[in-house]
């Protein structure tokens, strides 16, 4: 055979095996919000003092933070919880993060008797940035996919604040989201003739990720965090005001009345986790040096001097955290406040949202609290866990 014949059946033969690995693609895979096994090793700087220095963060075949699932195991009380970053919770440790501290409880014996089952498995598909009109197209591609749940566990609505703020908070809503925006693994990637564009690489990786499981390590992980708590710190401006909220509100109503309505449809219950914040009236100098969140334009990524007010976020975090219990009284769905348990100091926060190893052990005992007091096996229990009135700090 002479090198030409050869060469040409060399490229034959991998054109062959694009093709067959852009029809695998197309036809054999779900839509993940996390790769399927994915493990993460995380070196964390020492910008947060309360959390690990080195955090895991592993995901199972399905696409979840969160141990593995043996498809129509017996007795399995399977819990899926979906959110932003406050539930992804990326600088905790897996059994530190607050949805694995949900998983211990909830496998307690007398936890397990009141829910009537074997075992109790919770997987969280929280990540960072996802706002209510994400997790929205998540439930609508991803849900359909899975069997159904016990349990629907949703905290949204920080990001809806944020990411509208990011944008300068303009007056009209977002423009609609494509797939790839949410998903990282899904089945309409578009595909080209460039080695960037092609399927088989990417084939390569989830065949390593599932037959090897590697460890991914990341040093130096959140050093990001002090420029952006520098650059809050060093605005050279403070907004004090902000345009009418009513269309991120009324966005975020939108959004999150369709979600609920996708869980509901697709487990045996659903329960709303509102999410909490760290308000207080006044901020001491080091809470207020742990604040970061507000700035117009994106703090991870660049370089900012305009920032709203930290009075601002509090009043507009208000206002969603109302909306968000006016539609879930009025789809019947149960709904959880943290905040009158999870007291706004450095001890739970290590920022305006996100969780300590402490705080998150208090969520988590919290949902557990919420989830076991109504219960299947409790029949006469209250249809809403109410909102307890919040504190004043």
């Amino acid at each position: 055979m002479s090198l030409w014949m050869l060469a040409g059946v060399l490229v034959a033969a991998l054109g062959a095996s694009e093709l067959a690995a852009r029809w695998w693609i197309r036809h054999r895979t779900r839509h993940h919000v996390w790769a399927p096994w994915l493990r993460l090793e995380l070196h964390q700087v020492p910008v947060f003092p309360e959390v690990e220095r080195v955090a895991r963060f592993e995901v199972n075949a399905d696409g979840e933070r969160g141990g593995p699932v043996r498809e129509g195991e017996p007795g399995l009380y399977r819990t899926l919880v979906a959110g932003g970053s406050a539930v992804e919770c990326l600088a905790l440790d897996q059994p530190t993060s607050w949805t694995g501290a949900l998983e211990r409880n909830l496998t307690r014996p007398e936890s397990l008797r009141t829910l009537g089952a074997r075992r109790a498995h919770v997987g969280s598909i929280g990540r960072g940035g996802i706002s209510s009109r994400h997790l929205d197209l998540i439930f609508e591609h991803l849900l359909p996919e899975y069997p159904r749940l016990s349990l629907i566990v949703v905290m949204v609505g920080g990001n809806d604040v944020v990411l509208w703020l990011e944008d300068g908070a303009p007056p009209s809503p977002p423009a609609p989201l494509d797939v790839s925006e949410v998903f990282p693994v899904h089945p309409e990637r578009r595909f080209g003739w460039h080695p960037r564009q092609w399927a088989l690489p990417d084939v390569a990786r989830r065949l390593q990720r599932s037959w090897l499981h590697p460890v991914e390590v990341r040093k130096d992980a959140g050093a990001w965090v002090s420029r952006a708590r520098r650059m809050r710190a060093e605005a050279k401006e403070l907004r004090t005001q902000v345009s009418d909220p009513s269309v991120m509100v009324d966005s975020f109503e939108q959004h999150f009345r369709r979600l609920l309505q996708r869980a509901a449809a697709h487990a045996d219950r659903v329960l709303v986790v509102r999410q909490p914040w760290f308000e207080r009236k006044t901020y001491t100098a080091e809470e207020a040096g742990r604040l970061w969140h507000g700035g117009l334009g994106k703090a991870w990524k660049e370089h900012i001097t305009v920032y709203y007010a930290q009075d601002v976020l509090n009043r507009l975090m208000g206002l969603v955290d109302a909306r968000a219990t006016l539609v879930a009284e009025e789809l019947g769905i149960e709904h959880l406040d943290l905040r009158p348990v999870l007291a706004p100091t450095l001890d739970n926060y290590y920022d305006f949202v996100h969780y300590t190893p402490a705080g998150a052990a208090i969520v988590a005992r919290a949902v557990a609290s919420a989830v076991l007091r109504r219960s299947p096996r409790s029949r006469h229990s209250p249809p809403f866990v109410r909102a307890v009135p919040t504190r004043h700090w």
